[in-house]
Formats: C-alpha cells, structure tokens, sequence
C-alpha cells in the first residue's frame, strides 16, 4: 500500500505563490507518473497537473498553465507544485495521487487513471 501525504497549502493572498509538496511511502516511486487534481466546494474534483515517472514530461491544465511548474525528486520519493500568482479561483484542496500503471501517462487527465490519493491539502487564496 502507498501512502502520499501533501503539505504546503494556506491561505495566502491574491498574486501570492504557494510550494506544494507530496511525498511518497511506496519503494516503486520512480516508476509512476503522478498527478495533483484540486477540488472546489460544491464542484467535482479537477485536473491540475500531470508529471512522468523521470519527470521529463509535464501536462498542465489551461487554467494554471504559466502560473505552475510540477517537478519531483525521485531520490526523496517527493513530487511538487510550485503556484505563483494565485486567483481566488485556484482556492481548494490539492490531492497528489500516483499513476495505477508504471511507466505509463495515458488520459492523465482522468482520476480513474490515478490508484492512490493522499488526504489532501487546502489552499485558500483571499482576493
């Protein structure tokens, strides 16, 4: 069983900039793409970014694209989201969650693709 546990969310200020990071129990992490999704109040949960096993290729949803950059240490078993100039719309909680499949990035934007979740992390953003 892999655990991811995020931290780094708060409440920070319209224009601010926030450094998420999701760190990883499984031995295999180097294998697997991950991915972080957010989800809004009273929305369904959403695609936020997307990064391959070597992270050497990285997928991005429109609304944070120029604004975000994924990047991972697979010596700390670690993933991260750098976000700067945060919108109150980006306000939610941020899950990092490991590819079901190694080696693999197919439909990275679908969460069923995805077999493990952390608990999440809030990030508020005041305008």
């Amino acid at each position: 069983q892999v655990q991811l546990v995020e931290s780094g969310g708060g409440l920070v200020q319209a224009g601010g900039s926030l450094r998420l990071s999701c760190v990883s129990s499984g031995p295999t992490f180097a294998s697997y793409a991950m991915g972080w999704f957010r989800q809004a109040p009273g929305k369904e949960r959403e695609f936020v970014t997307a990064i391959s096993w070597r992270g050497r290729s990285t997928y991005y949803a429109d609304s944070v694209e120029g604004r975000s950059t994924v990047s991972r240490d697979n010596a700390k078993n670690t993933v991260y989201l750098q976000m700067n100039s945060l919108k109150p719309e980006d306000t939610g909680i941020y899950y990092c969650a490991q590819r079901e499949t190694p080696y693999d990035l197919e439909n990275y934007r679908n969460p069923g693709e995805y077999k493990f979740w952390g608990q999440g992390t809030q990030v508020t953003v005041s305008s």
